[in-house]
């Protein structure tokens, strides 16, 4: 990323005040009513908690009770998508699941980062967008600013640092390509 990219005189990088007291708010609210709430018949009731929060989660995703979400008011999540158990989504930056991708166990969602070509390594946001019927296999690493396409297998274990083509198999890190994927009758 150039120093251009980066203002440093925009503050972008900072935290806004709003920001911090939603956090701490976020903190304390999850640990009392979200976490606690762990048989899938609760499921609705995470949604709920998520959506008082500003996050953009249909009514049939699933989001379980041990998943990490940095901020729900950046979160959003599509028609029966999924964050599996221990899912840590770290959304300083927007992260979209579509429709119908699943999130495997373990898997870190990271949207942002630091500019190391700067001296002060200044936080920057890059949002995430997990495609319609993805896959992201267990214990995988998506990287800030990265775009899994429609239909498209991450392979456990992975880390993604850029963008992966719709219907193909990636795995490995970094991942590269291993496939085209084709779906069976």
């Amino acid at each position: 990323m150039k120093e251009s990219s980066i203002s440093m005189t925009d503050n972008r990088h900072k935290f806004s005040n709003r920001n911090k007291i939603l956090r701490i708010l976020w903190i304390i609210f999850s640990f009392f009513f979200f976490k606690p709430f762990a048989p899938r018949i609760f499921r609705q009731w995470r949604t709920l908690v998520l959506k008082i929060f500003g996050g953009k989660i249909d009514w049939s995703s699933t989001i379980h009770a041990n998943v990490k979400i940095w901020a729900p008011w950046n979160l959003e999540m599509r028609a029966y998508s999924c964050l599996g158990p221990k899912v840590d989504c770290y959304n300083q930056g927007k992260i979209t699941i579509l429709e119908d991708a699943v999130i495997s166990q373990k898997t870190y969602l990271c949207a942002s980062s630091h500019n190391f070509e700067v001296s002060s390594n200044p936080l920057y946001m890059a949002p995430i967008q997990i495609g319609k019927r993805a896959w992201i296999a267990a214990d995988a690493f998506i990287g800030p600013g990265v775009s899994i396409g429609a239909g498209a297998v991450v392979g456990a274990r992975s880390a993604v640092f850029k963008d992966v083509e719709p219907w193909t198999v990636v795995g490995g890190n970094p991942a590269q390509f291993i496939k085209k994927r084709v779906l069976k009758e």
